[in-house]
């Protein structure tokens, strides 16, 4: 069989296997005939019959001599025990290393088996990857689509609701519109706001905001920032945002040299990377951190290893996997489950760079 056929079988088999599983045929009904299901899937009458051979072995239909093919009696709904689930991430360093632990955790449990593949943030990965995953006949997804840069994020999320599996994603979703998405998010305006009333309870009321632009958490955390900012009255300096590969030693010393002339006594800074340069180059001017400037970092993936440790808003990364692989795990066996859209508050994990006393108010 050439590799053509071979991937046009597992493809029909997939989209057969997810029109039962939804409930497009009751159990016990009778299913199209071969015929029928070749002209409206527009493939061969052999590709077909590989195709029903697979969900035969599975137990998804029977065949009986002379009436047809037939839908099992009792049609098995997905269990976590039999699901093969596919994932897809950006990357697997730094954020995502807990987001996968969750998952894993959550799949282990129910006995479910695990399809990984990373996409680089590399929009043609990523489809590459979800085509495998579907052509190898994965029950469900869990995606962090790559969103920022493309021309129409909002019909990626389309076709990642449409495909023919479940899919839930990961930190991403869109924040306007109508999100048709079921998905998991950190609540990152949440997060801008509490880095603000964090230093705030500790007296500071000059506060600056430096990010690294360029992502899909850079805005809402901006968002967050701003609105506490609003709601306590304090003053703040000019926000300041630049691509990643723009942050350098001379700006991070250019920012803290502007930021403290105009009298702010602390910073929220996404992400710990970018709060690392603002570390030495607080050093650099002559000012200490804390008891000059006080710094709170986003992201919480390396602030511990700061020269001074970074006290850090901590987003629910294992949670957010567990999160998501149980909800998918869940929409497997129940189809009719009405749509979720979860946001989970992410805490902060009190270190050094703010002064505090406590050691720790939430934590990953």
């Amino acid at each position: 069989m050439s590799e053509t056929r071979e991937l046009k079988f597992r493809r029909l088999a997939t989209e057969l296997r997810a029109e039962i599983r939804s409930g497009l045929w009751a159990a016990g009904a009778k299913l199209p005939t071969e015929q029928e299901i070749s002209r409206t899937h527009g493939v061969s009458l052999t590709t077909v019959r590989r195709a029903v051979d697979e969900l035969v072995e599975e137990g998804l239909v029977v065949r009986r001599q002379g009436a047809g093919t037939f839908m099992v009696q009792q049609a098995p709904a997905v269990r976590g025990e039999a699901a093969l689930v596919g994932v897809v991430v950006p990357d697997t360093t730094l954020y995502y290393p807990k987001v996968l632990e969750g998952i894993e955790e959550a799949l282990t449990a129910a006995g479910a088996r695990l399809m990984l593949a990373c996409s680089r943030y590399r929009p043609a990965e990523e489809e590459a990857a979800l085509r495998r995953m579907l052509d190898s006949g994965v029950d469900g997804l869990l995606v962090v689509p790559t969103l920022i840069g493309r021309a129409d994020p909002a019909a990626v999320i389309d076709r990642l609701t449409g495909l023919p599996v479940p899919a839930v994603l990961i930190e991403r979703g869109l924040d306007s519109g109508d999100d048709p998405s079921e998905h998991v998010r950190t609540d990152h305006v949440a997060g801008g706001y509490a880095a603000v009333l964090h230093l705030a309870a500790l007296g500071h009321t000059r506060l600056a905001l430096l990010t690294r632009s360029g992502n899909p958490t850079s805005a809402p955390v901006g968002r967050g920032f701003e609105k506490a900012v609003a709601d306590l009255g304090l003053w703040t300096a000019e926000p300041f945002s630049t691509p990643q590969s723009e942050w350098s030693a001379d700006v991070a010393d250019g920012q803290v040299r502007r930021v403290t002339s105009e009298g702010a006594t602390a910073v929220v800074c996404f992400g710990d990377r970018e709060a690392i340069m603002v570390v030495s180059a607080a050093r650099r001017v002559g000012l200490a951190v804390p008891e000059d400037l006080a710094i709170v970092a986003y992201d919480d993936e390396i602030a511990e290893l700061a020269e001074v440790p970074l006290t850090a808003v901590s987003p629910p990364k294992r949670h957010l996997g567990r999160h998501a692989a149980e909800l998918l795990l869940r929409r497997l066996r129940e189809p009719d489950l009405p749509r979720h859209q979860v946001r989970l508050r992410p805490g902060i994990v009190v270190r050094q760079s703010c002064g505090a006393s406590l050691r720790e108010i939430t934590s990953d």
